[in-house]
């Protein structure tokens, strides 16, 4: 995943219930990962942690990395941990938002999804032909580049983002669900 998003040129992902691993605060992706993995040891559980956080470094480029992301509000209320560090995740969720290359919008209840959506990553390369697209499930994740699969998600993204707030309206939303915790 980390070597996909250094190499893309840009990316476009949708997130229905977790925050994106580039945006995780350090307490937040520590929660995460012990949900998932619960004897983990701590060695083990802090590289994790260093990793998932050094993965924005594609944002400290000279020309970073464009990222788009859309999130559904289902993600910013899920309760992966106590009320504290899902605020300050929101916090810094919202915080990322004015990053010059991130774009986050939000897909909130209100709107009407177009079928059966999940959580995708769309990593555009140079050349077109080597995009590929992951995809998450609760047990693995599996990458997807050939062209009429490309096609498909490419559509699944601009369905996507026609019912998704605009910027402005998504970090109105963001501060407003971190003021209800």
């Amino acid at each position: 995943m980390a070597e996909l998003e250094h190499k893309a040129s840009y990316i476009r992902a949708i997130q229905m219930l977790i925050i994106p691993g580039v945006f995780r605060t350090e307490s937040y992706a520590r929660a995460i990962i012990r949900s998932g993995i619960t004897d983990l040891p701590a060695n083990e559980l802090n590289a994790r942690v260093e990793h998932r956080t050094r993965r924005r470094d594609i944002f400290d480029r000279p020309r970073p990395t464009p990222f788009e992301a859309f999130i559904h509000e289902a993600a910013l209320r899920m309760r992966y941990c106590d009320p504290e560090t899902t605020r300050a995740q929101l916090a810094f969720l919202h915080e990322v938002s004015t990053w010059p290359s991130v774009t986050i919008r939000i897909i909130p209840f209100t709107r009407q999804t177009t079928g059966s959506v999940h959580s995708t990553l769309y990593a555009g390369a140079e050349i077109p032909a080597l995009d590929t697209v992951q995809l998450d499930s609760a047990f693995d994740a599996g990458f997807l580049d050939a062209e009429a699969q490309l096609a498909r998600y490419r559509a699944l993204l601009d369905s996507i983002e026609s019912i998704s707030l605009d910027t402005e309206e998504s970090a109105q939303f963001i501060q407003h669900i971190a003021q209800e915790m």
